[in-house]
């Protein structure tokens, strides 16, 4: 269905619960049922029965310290072999390898908006930032702003290509907005969903789908630059 104002999009191919609860559980790590589900945008009842199976199968397994669930390496194996087919049955690697270089034309520059938010120069030594410059602050907030306003269409495009990547824009619109709003939290807070968290996951999602390693792509950005890359990157 063509695309374009005044007409509708063309439904993207959805995902089965199972390879969602699988590829979460990547994504994370380790997480519990609710977490999976708040990312996955769908019911903890779902994810919970979900879980049950897969651990009978012997792909995932619980811990308890730190409590939660995570894959096994069977698991692992599966959900490599599962999100390589959906892409090819569904015909979209091309739309997800277009989606992943504009991807990463931007992330050097979230990345650095995340290590200003978190480290600022002064007098030629880094600090700190302990958030006392007002001024400072809303010029880092202004650019993570005008970041996201690229990175909203790259989201869409996702979206469109599979239905599993579609939580990714709220998750960060909402992580902006917080923001903006004065929740700095929101911003970098490692055990948050604020924008650097979700941009990580939103890296190793394209990552993993594509059946890439960060190793590999460390190399390359070295080839291109000549050096090693700096600090903050995800």
């Amino acid at each position: 269905m063509t695309q374009g104002r005044g007409t509708l999009r063309a439904m993207a191919p959805r995902s089965d619960a199972r390879l969602i609860v699988l590829h979460w559980l990547r994504l994370k790590g380790q997480a519990s049922a609710a977490a999976v589900a708040e990312s996955a945008e769908i019911a903890t009842a779902e994810v919970d029965s979900w879980l049950a199976r897969l651990a009978a199968d012997g792909l995932v397994v619980h811990r308890d310290v730190p409590e939660g669930w995570s894959l096994t390496r069977t698991g692992r194996a599966e959900h490599a072999r599962l999100v390589g087919r959906e892409i090819d049955a569904a015909g979209v690697r091309p739309a997800i390898e277009g989606a992943y270089e504009r991807f990463r034309a931007l992330n050097g520059a979230v990345l650095d908006a995340c290590s200003r938010w978190q480290v600022r120069d002064v007098a030629g030594v880094a600090v700190r930032n302990d958030h006392r410059d007002p001024d400072y602050d809303a010029r880092v907030v202004g650019d993570l702003a005008a970041l996201h306003e690229r990175v909203e269409p790259l989201c869409d495009d996702l979206a469109d290509a599979l239905e599993r990547y579609r939580p990714y824009r709220d998750q960060l619109s909402r992580a902006v907005a917080k923001v903006e709003a004065g929740e700095r939290d929101w911003f970098a807070k490692p055990r948050l969903a604020s924008y650097h968290t979700v941009w990580f996951e939103l890296h190793e999602d394209l990552l993993t789908t594509l059946g890439l390693d960060r190793t590999a792509e460390a190399d390359d950005r070295e080839d291109q630059a000549g050096a090693v890359p700096g600090k903050g990157a995800s």
